[in-house]
């Protein structure tokens, strides 16, 4: 413990030392930034989530800033090998991460990872938003009292999906699981991309929780049956279905949100006309108000530190709910 300590502060020194040194030149660069294209990497599928809400966001950047803005994916383990890859870029706002909550907060405490999750430079919040649980058609639950009433005749049979372990679709099932006393078989998909969705739908997996934005359509085709959300009171795009806490299992809460970050020490200059770019973006675009009430999305255009203290608070949260119901990491 005491060599882990001194390795640590020597980090520590070392990396104040090196900040401190490359300040002057990061400024200057800061003040002509951008001059050249930017990268904005995500982890996930092409369809996903992330990559819905990161291309337009990629596109009114470029607009905004005068340089191309180009989306990059590099998916595969829940996030982390993009949030690897931009951990080990130059700090300099030309490779940025596009990062839903659980790559950061709890995909980290599932996978192998060579990279501090909490050292990434927090630029802003463009999202936030809670989930719904769906089911095929001809399941035969209504609510959380008839769920975890048909998962105690049937422990481990009940199936759901999700886009990929630790993601946060998959640990708002655990967490219901765990709160209800119940135990459910998760089925993950690798990237999402609207294969788990389809899975459903098709009557090969029970259920899955997942964003309304990926479900309402299904819902209102009939093709998936909302069994309740997530959020702590109703959605509004769905005002007609209960939470899941009012069907039967009080206290139960669950959400995500999407962000856009930086390398570690990424100028503070950079970081601010970054925010107040996007954040913008976010307020008067039409175009993006559109994609994201058409998603059920919340739109929030926070400071950095106040994004970084959510980060933080979701980090140690995901990480507790993945000890309680004890998930493994992959092998």
């Amino acid at each position: 413990m005491q060599v882990r300590t001194s390795l640590r502060l020597s980090q520590l020194v070392f990396s104040a030392t090196v900040s401190f040194l490359l300040f002057q030149p990061f400024t200057a660069s800061a003040q002509s930034y951008p001059s050249k294209p930017i990268l904005l990497v995500h982890g996930f599928a092409p369809g996903n989530a992330i990559d819905v809400f990161n291309r337009p966001i990629a596109q009114k950047l470029s607009e905004a800033l005068g340089q191309q803005v180009i989306v990059d994916t590099k998916q595969g383990a829940t996030g982390t090998i993009a949030n690897d890859f931009v951990s080990r870029a130059p700090a300099d706002g030309y490779t940025l991460l596009a990062a839903p909550s659980s790559a950061i907060a709890s995909a980290p405490h599932l996978f192998p990872i060579k990279y501090d999750p909490l050292a990434f430079t927090p630029i802003i919040q463009i999202a936030q938003f809670s989930f719904v649980l769906t089911a095929r058609p001809d399941f035969p639950v209504t609510g959380s009292r008839d769920l975890i009433a048909l998962a105690k005749k049937k422990p481990g049979e009940i199936t759901f999906s999700s886009p990929g372990l630790g993601t946060g679709f998959h640990l708002a099932g655990e967490l219901f699981a765990s709160m209800a006393g119940i135990k459910l078989s998760h089925i993950p998909y690798k990237g999402g991309g609207g294969v788990e969705v389809g899975d459903v739908i098709a009557g090969r997996v029970d259920m899955m929780w997942n964003s309304l934005g990926v479900v309402r359509g299904h819902i209102e085709a009939g093709r998936l049956r909302p069994i309740g959300t997530t959020g702590a009171s109703r959605a509004a795009a769905l005002p007609d279905v209960p939470t899941l806490a009012e069907t039967g299992l009080p206290g139960y809460e669950f959400g995500g949100w999407h962000g856009i970050f930086g390398p570690p020490g990424m100028p503070r200059q950079i970081v601010d006309l970054l925010n107040k770019t996007i954040a913008k973006i976010l307020r008067e675009s039409p175009e993006i108000k559109d994609i994201w009430a058409k998603f059920a999305m919340e739109t929030v255009s926070n400071t950095p530190e106040q994004f970084a203290e959510r980060v933080r608070n979701d980090f140690f949260r995901f990480e507790k709910i993945i000890k309680t119901v004890d998930l493994k990491k992959p092998n």
